[in-house]
């Protein structure tokens, strides 16, 4: 898909901004078809903007970067004995459970349509603008609290930080992949966003 068929280009002022975005810039969403079985949506983010880590329980994701420049992070749940999965808790009660990294670099459009499975492809992710762009979501199915499909939001610690037991994270895996800590957090002041209409063409 390209941003055209959904009344996009590249020559928007969003995407040409003239002046700096002070404080902390708001992402802005719309949504194109939302059903039963998928919802299709578009966020706008502001350069410096940011999606905070969260996960996508029991969830399909098809992403597409249309305009723009981001960096993605993502992790998966680990896939280690429990004793080792879940650290200490910490002084609020909280558990952090340990996390495999999957992404962690910066890309331009057009880059290849990544996908995201319940168990696998970097299930749990954060989106930071470099520049203003335009991300294309399909989600199968959707977000939804009465299904059990809510969205949580986590921060990650070094696999190392703030424990004291004895788990070592280095040894858990013999291809030296990388590892965090995650633990769910309130819902961040980042994930606020701006909703507007969508106006573009009909696309389903």
């Amino acid at each position: 898909m390209m941003p055209e068929d959904v009344g996009l280009s590249s020559n928007l002022q969003f995407f040409n901004p003239k002046g700096v975005v002070e404080g902390n810039p708001r992402v802005t969403n719309t949504t194109i078809y939302k059903g039963n079985n998928f919802s299709l949506c578009i966020f706008f983010l502001p350069s410096a903007a940011v999606i905070p880590l969260h996960n996508h329980p029991g969830m399909t994701v098809f992403s597409k970067l249309l305009l723009g420049s981001m960096h993605i992070k993502s992790y998966d749940w680990a896939d280690v004995p429990s004793s080792a999965a879940t650290g200490d808790s910490n002084r609020d009660g909280c558990t952090m459970r340990l996390a495999k990294l999957k992404a962690n670099k910066t890309f331009t459009a057009q880059c290849n349509t990544s996908v995201l499975y319940p168990t696998s492809g970097g299930n749990i992710h954060e989106f930071r603008a470099i520049t203003p762009c335009a991300v294309l979501d399909v989600l199968g199915p959707p977000y939804s609290k009465d299904d059990g499909r809510d969205c949580s939001y986590y921060r990650d610690i070094h696999y190392g930080a703030s424990l004291s037991g004895d788990v070592n994270v280095a040894e858990a895996d013999e291809d030296n992949d990388l590892y965090g800590w995650l633990e769910e957090i309130e819902i961040p002041e980042e994930s606020k966003m701006d909703v507007i209409q969508y106006l573009g063409p009909r696309v389903v």
